[in-house]
């Protein structure tokens, strides 16, 4: 039995895609934590420029903060789009508000997948320290961005 080899999808940046011309792609960020999120939006745009998708066929809506991202995700998976991004960063705070955020944000991303069969990819930074968000917005671990664009693309591949 072998085991394969950590994979980390910053560094691919083309899909083996169908042709997923046409496909209509919601790309969702919150405003808080602006540096950040802009960072992953710009990735996760330039990667579905990339791999075909058309400018036109490419929405992109901010939220005020990561938890809203889920109620404008519905909005988006209902007005006809075949998958949403969502785009966030959440950071540690001292006090417990960050759990509960990043538990909403996370459950109530989710849930709107499910409710709407239309793929929602959750592309939200939770880290402990800006200099961890910044490590995963381009960084010395990647960018999220490309990450949740290329989920993004494989989950149309697969519907």
């Amino acid at each position: 039995m072998s085991i394969q080899k950590e994979k980390n999808l910053s560094e691919v940046h083309k899909a083996n895609t169908i042709n997923l011309k046409g496909k209509k792609i919601a790309i969702v960020i919150s405003e808080w934590n602006t540096a950040i999120t802009e960072s992953l939006r710009a990735a996760c745009y330039q990667t579905l420029i990339e791999n075909q998708i058309q400018e036109t066929d490419i929405k992109q809506v901010y939220t005020p903060g990561s938890f809203e991202l889920p109620f404008i995700a519905k909005q988006m998976a209902l007005k006809g789009m075949d998958a949403v991004v969502c785009l966030g960063c959440i950071i540690q705070g001292e006090t417990r508000h960050f759990d509960f955020i990043a538990d909403a944000t996370a459950n109530g991303i989710m849930n709107v997948g499910l409710e709407t069969n239309v793929p929602v990819i959750f592309g939200v930074l939770t880290t402990n320290t800006i200099e961890q968000a910044q490590d995963r917005a381009g960084g010395r671990h990647g960018n999220k961005g490309v990450e949740a664009a290329m989920t993004c693309l494989k989950m149309l591949e697969v519907l």
